[in-house]
This record gives C-alpha cells, structure tokens and sequence, in this order.
C-alpha cells in the first residue's frame, strides 16, 4: 500500500483564510486609509501649499503697515498722499494733461 497523504483540515485553512484577509485589510488601510501614506502625502502637499499662501499674506500685510504708518499723523509722506489721491480720487494738477 501506497502512503496516503493527509489532507489538511479545514480548520487550517480557514484560520489561513481569516489571517491573508486580516493581514490585507491592515495593508490597505496603511496605504489608501484616512491615516494612510496616501493621505499624509496629501496632507503634506496641502501644508506647502498653505505655506506659501501665508508667506503671500504676511508680505501683504507687511505693505499694507508700511503704508498706514507713512499715511498716520506722526509721520505723512507727501508723495505717497498724492499718490493715493490721484489714485483713488482721480485729482490732477492745473498743468498735467491726461493721456488715455
């Protein structure tokens, strides 16, 4: 008589069945899940992004003091007054002629 093999049991096959599926499931949640590396690369490209918008808005906001300081009362810049004169209210000099 030949040695008959043995067929493993179901039992193993089953606990082999539920570790691949466990062991899969933790896999795609590390890679595609809300905490996963896809995620955090997202994350990090937003973060740059966000960066360089308020290094825009510091810049801004630096101007914009600079400007109300030299408009305040202890210190007025007559040129940047007549600047924002012309600019806003449209004033000109007797002598300038406007070109269109």
């Amino acid at each position: 008589m030949a040695a008959g093999r043995k067929r493993p049991s179901i039992a193993i096959l089953v606990y082999t069945a539920v570790a691949a599926t466990v062991g899969g499931y933790f896999i795609f949640a590390s890679v595609q899940g809300e905490f996963g590396l896809f995620r955090r690369i997202q994350i990090e490209a937003e973060l740059t992004e966000l960066q360089q918008v308020s290094a825009q808005l510091e810049q801004e906001v630096s101007e914009m003091r600079n400007k109300t300081m030299r408009l305040s009362d202890g210190y007025l810049d007559l040129d940047l007054l007549d600047e924002q004169a012309r600019d806003v209210l449209g004033y000109l000099r007797a002598d300038e002629i406007v070109i269109r």
